[in-house]
């Protein structure tokens, strides 16, 4: 059986970070944790689309994980999932499981669909998250197991189960599902949905797989601090035996050290964490709850809470609290990420011009890559900073600030005449 890997999403609403599918947590890519949780349970042949930006670390990642993978260009990006499976089509056919890599699960719900598909003979199979609050997503209508539609975003109170649909979907005969798919109509994006809907109304039987373990869509930047904890999680603790580890340093809890990292006298680390290649968590740092990425220098007297750091982040003397940092980034002395409104509501964050809710009273930062801070700068909670920006010292962002910027602040320093006399102070 065949699995087709949907990793082809542009992840503007991820803006300004880089592919979602190429974040990396505790060493990996997210791609590869999901391909060796699919591994796990079994499938061992795949093809996965991706686009024009992402195609060639697809095929970097087949080659290091030496698995059985054919890789397709989705061209159009405009027509979403069905695009990525009619460019896929001439590699399908048979029993194939479809996948959206925007969708963290557990390796369970691969194994489960899987056991289902083998105990029964229903034409397709689609997984469903149990939930005990409204998602605004596509529910799966329901006759005992078998599926009888697909509601989308149905609003709250109006849900026809409490089964979200998850794109972890199985079909016996892909073929079939193709051709439904290139005879439905809709005027919005749901083509998908609309040819599954077909099917089930020409009398295919769809079983609903019912799924209670983690699920986690990465739609927001926000998202990656749940699956950084989930997948740590995953992970043993172990500390590289090439680490050097003060013995003034102090570490506690589920945590990851890698392969020639530098723990220095008084350093903190609280788990769960993740320290990648090469790092170094200097004198008199605390890291707690977050994620460092390679090659990255904590510096002295900072505090990193809850936060993923991507690889080659530099701080000397920072906080950086619930935030999330791109790659090649570097805070000047005592530059701070706000993470807490003053009147304790809920974070808003820009999103294609909408401010959306994240649902999180404390958000730091979102800032992209190769990123330069000054010495002295506030930033607001919930402020995206743009990739390859410089922003100034001694100011305050209170607002996005886009790709390609230098932003910088307009101050007037006076001089006058002192004419007081300056004491001593007295010990």
């Amino acid at each position: 059986m065949k699995v087709l890997v949907l990793a082809a999403g542009r992840s503007n609403r991820m803006k300004p970070l880089s592919d979602k599918v190429f974040l990396s947590f505790c060493g990996k890519p997210l791609l590869q944790w999901q391909l060796e949780g699919l591994q796990n349970s079994g499938f061992q042949e795949f093809v996965i689309v991706g686009n024009r930006e992402n195609i060639d670390k697809i095929q970097e990642l087949k080659n290091t994980l030496k698995i059985n993978a054919t890789i397709v260009e989705q061209k159009d990006l405009d027509s979403g999932m069905c695009g990525a499976i009619l460019a896929a089509k001439p590699h399908l056919s048979g029993d194939t499981l479809i996948f959206n890599s925007n969708d963290i699960v557990d390796q369970s719900a691969f194994s489960k669909i899987h056991d289902s598909y083998k105990s029964s003979d229903h034409d397709s199979y689609i997984l469903g998250k149990k939930v005990d609050s409204y998602f605004p997503g596509g529910y799966l209508k329901t006759d005992g197991d078998l599926i009888t539609g697909i509601v989308e975003k149905p609003g709250e109170g109006n849900e026809p189960s409490s089964l979200v649909n998850l794109v972890v979907h199985l079909h016996r005969n892909i073929e079939q599902f193709i051709e439904h798919l290139e005879k439905a109509k809709s005027d919005s994006d749901d083509l998908y949905e609309v040819a599954m809907d077909n099917m089930i109304k020409d009398g295919k039987k769809f079983q609903a797989v019912e799924y209670h373990d983690f699920w986690q869509p990465i739609k927001y930047p926000w998202h990656i601090h749940s699956v950084f904890e989930y997948l740590i999680a995953q992970s043993t603790p172990a500390i590289a035996l090439s680490a050097q580890i003060s013995p003034r340093a102090s570490i506690n809890g589920h945590v990851i050290i890698e392969e020639n990292v530098k723990v220095m006298d008084g350093a903190v680390i609280q788990g769960p964490a993740y320290i990648g290649k090469n790092s170094i968590i200097a004198n008199n740092t605390l890291v707690r709850q977050s994620h460092i990425g390679d090659d990255s220098v904590i510096g002295f007297g900072s505090e990193v809470a809850r936060s993923y750091l991507s690889a080659e982040v530099w701080t000397h003397s920072n906080y950086i609290g619930d935030s999330i940092i791109g790659n090649n980034v570097s805070f000047g002395a005592g530059t701070v990420t706000g993470n807490l409104r003053l009147d304790d509501q809920e974070i808003t964050v820009n999103i294609s011009e909408n401010k959306v809710s994240t649902g999180k009273k404390k958000l730091g930062i979102i800032c992209g890559d190769n990123v330069r801070f000054g010495i002295n700068t506030g930033i607001m909670p919930g402020v995206k900073i743009g990739s390859n920006s410089y922003i100034g010292a001694g100011i305050t962002i209170a607002q996005d600030i886009p790709d390609n910027s230098f932003a910088r602040g307009s101050w007037e320093l006076k001089i006058s005449e002192n004419t007081k006399e300056i004491g001593r102070r007295q010990l």
